[in-house]
Formats: structure tokens, C-alpha cells, sequence
């Protein structure tokens, strides 16, 4: 599927920022999942330093600096992608699948332990707690009743997945970007960030490696409307890996595989490693901050409302 992604973000202060650094996630992956035909990013103010890099998994990010007082600042990233289908029956809702083949949770959980003389293994990493995905026995005790012995890794985060969309509301007022999701977990709400976090958690407490993977979902208008601009969000779901067969995502917010209308940005133990836009500011006061992504089949797209330019992304 060809898609146009335009993300917005908009912050308003109340008084000059005079002078701000800021990292954005905001170029989509290019992979075995996507292949990423174009990107730009428009800044306004122009910044007074721009640099682009990759981070340890070779995942891109810019950075910018502006030094020029401000009291609104607007960023636009707009790519367009071809994402791929999953591979044939595994297109669809959770519950109707059959996991692909993969080792039973135990024996992935002893690969998983650090040991003398072992072979490395890089997913190891994300075995470990992180600041907002960490291992706790409340979170171990909430997939208790899955744990069937000798359950395939996969089947697992299947039951997992599932049990969090069954039992949790989706509630855009409940949480924000810094909630704890130990507090989600016992709040059953939040939105797509800390049903991603609770799960991997859940399986970080279990002993299971775990991805939180931040992107964009495809959305449907209802029938015979516009697709309305601006009314996507961001997205977020989990990879869960097991050694034979790799990595695998799931999205507990709609309980499905992450497939051809899930568009991947950037991967990471959680929302704090790869937010899609953060920075630190001097000044400013208070602010207000407006997000509008419209996601939409190449062709779709409006025109990229685009403020002063700063130079273009490869």
C-alpha cells in the first residue's frame, strides 16, 4: 500500500522562547516492512543549526537548534511510503489467526538470561527494564493465567494482546506521554503508548524480549465521508521476539498484527528513547501544543501547508 504521512506539531507560548534544542523521530523506517519513497521536514522558525544522524540501530533522526526568540513553533514532516502486506493468514484480528511456528516461552525466557560463554544475541537488550517499560511482579502476575507450560512465544503475546484490548478502555484523558505503566496497568486506560508499554512490561517481567515501536495507523473514514485531515495520531504498538523466528508486532489498542496500514518510524525500549519530537527550551512560559497527523493512500494527500523551509531530507 502507497501512503502519504503529513505529521504537525505545533507548540504556542505564552511569552518567547529564546532558545530551544529539539530531536525528532520523524522520518519513517526504511525496511523489509516499507520502503520509504520520500521525506521532508519544513521548520518554522528556520533553525540556526540543523544535523541529521542515525542512532545506534541505524534509525534516523534530526536534530535542530533555534537560537532566534520565538513564541510559536511549527514542524511538518511529509513522507511517502509503500508499506508491505504480512504474509497470507496472517492478515487480520488476533483471535482468527494461527501463530506463525515459534519456541515455547520458557525456553525463550533461559536464551533470554545473560550467561557465561553464550552466544550474543542483540534482542537481549530489550530483555531489560527501561524508564517506562519495567519488569515488576504486578505485571508478571497479570499474565498468569496465560502462562500454559510449553506455550509458543508467539501464542503468548497473542493471549497478551488480546487480554489487554478486552480489558482496558481506551481513554485519551486518563495518561499522558510520562505515566507510568505500572499506574496504566492498574488504571485498565490510557491510549495506544501505554497499551504498548503495559504489554512489553508485562513480558520484560516475564522475561521475554520486547520493542516498543512508535509510527501511524492507517484509519478509515466512515462510508461516503472525506477523509478529514488532521485527524490521524500518532501510533504505537509492540515487536516481540523469539530466537528462531524473529520478530513479530502486534497492536493491543485494535488487537490485530501490525500489517500493511501500519507505518513504522522508529523502534526502541520505549516512548522515551524515541519520541517523535522532544526538545528543551529557555524561556517560553506556558505553551500549547497541537498534533495533527493525515495518513492517506498516495494521491490523497492535500498540499503540505508549509512554513518557512528548512533544507530537505534525502
Amino acid at each position: 500500500m502507497k501512503l502519504s504521512v503529513i505529521h504537525e506539531t505545533r507548540y504556542i507560548h505564552d511569552s518567547p522562547v529564546l532558545q530551544a534544542h529539539h530531536m525528532a523521530y520523524l522520518r519513517p523506517l526504511d525496511n523489509d516492512s516499507q520502503r520509504l519513497h520520500s521525506h521532508s521536514l519544513h521548520i518554522a522558525p528556520t533553525p540556526d543549526t540543523i544535523a541529521r544522524s542515525t542512532d545506534r540501530q541505524g534509525q534516523y533522526r534530526t536534530y535542530f537548534e533555534l537560537a532566534t526568540p520565538h513564541e510559536e513553533m511549527v514542524v511538518i514532516a511529509h513522507s511517502v511510503l509503500e508499506t508491505s502486506e504480512l504474509p497470507p493468514g496472517l492478515d487480520g484480528a488476533l483471535p482468527t489467526l494461527t501463530m506463525p511456528p515459534s519456541q515455547p516461552w520458557e525456553e525463550v525466557v533461559r536464551h533470554m538470561r545473560y550467561e557465561a560463554g553464550q552466544g550474543f544475541d542483540a534482542a537481549r537488550e530489550y530483555a531489560q527494564p527501561s524508564p517506562l517499560a519495567p519488569a515488576h511482579p504486578h505485571f508478571a502476575e497479570y499474565a498468569q493465567e496465560l502462562l500454559a507450560p510449553e506455550l509458543p512465544v508467539y501464542q503468548l503475546a497473542q493471549g497478551l494482546c488480546q487480554k489487554i484490548f478486552e480489558e482496558f478502555q481506551y481513554q485519551p484523558t486518563a495518561t499522558d506521554v510520562s505515566t507510568p505503566p505500572l499506574h496504566a496497568l492498574q488504571l485498565k486506560q490510557g491510549v495506544c503508548q501505554d497499551f504498548a508499554q503495559v504489554m512489553i512490561a508485562t513480558l520484560r517481567s516475564l522475561g521475554l524480549a520486547a520493542r516498543y515501536v512508535s509510527g501511524y495507523l492507517l484509519t478509515q473514514p466512515p462510508p461516503g465521508k472525506p477523509r478529514l485531515i488532521g485527524a490521524d495520531a500518532s501510533h504505537a504498538w509492540v515487536s516481540v521476539y523469539c530466537p528462531q523466528a524473529g520478530w513479530l508486532e502486534y497492536d493491543p489498542t485494535n488487537n490485530c498484527l501490525a500489517g500493511s496500514s501500519h507505518v513504522r518510524l522508529a523502534y526502541g525500549r520505549d516512548y522515551s528513547d524515541i519520541a517523535p519530537l522532544r526538545g528543551v527550551i529557555r524561556g517560553g512560559g506556558s505553551h500549547e501544543l497541537k498534533v495533527a497527523v493525515t495518513i492517506s493512500p498516495d494521491g490523497e494527500a492535500p498540499p503540505v501547508p508549509a512554513p518557512a523551509k528548512s533544507p530537505p531530507e534525502a
